[in-house]
């Protein structure tokens, strides 16, 4: 899994989808039902499932920060908001994400301006995927 990807689950992006039955699953169970329970599933299987639920990204991390020892600013620092997820924080592990989100060569040759730029853009990317961020935290 990339790094962003750590980051989306250990949020809890995409944790709807892990809960739901596939269609194969549900087809297959319907084969053994009765024909009524087996129309049931069809009905089911055919309802609209949402795409994306939205994550609430600063209720999620306020409440790890407010659980850590440490004082973590994930607003500000993209090191505290990848220790209060757990992720390694190291500038190795730093620059791969950077990479990875597509961080510009003249911003990676400088770790600050390349944290920024990453802070920035996780947060941007969280967004994108159904994160519940407040505009203050994405300019």
């Amino acid at each position: 899994m990339s790094l962003f990807g750590n980051i989306l689950a250990k949020l809890g992006f995409g944790a709807d989808k892990a809960a739901a039955p596939a269609p194969a699953q549900m087809a297959a169970a319907s084969a053994t039902d009765s024909p009524a329970d087996a129309a049931s599933a069809a009905l089911a299987a055919a309802a609209p499932v949402p795409t994306m639920t939205e994550v609430d990204v600063v209720a999620k991390l306020d409440g790890l920060a407010a659980l850590n020892p440490e004082k973590l600013n994930w607003k500000v620092s993209i090191v505290d908001l990848m220790k209060l997820l757990g992720l390694d924080s190291s500038l190795a592990q730093r620059k791969e994400l950077a990479t990875e989100l597509g961080c510009p060569a003249d911003k990676m040759a400088d770790s600050a301006q390349m944290n920024m730029w990453l802070h920035k853009t996780v947060l941007q990317k969280l967004a994108e995927n159904g994160g519940n961020v407040p505009k203050e935290l994405l300019g």
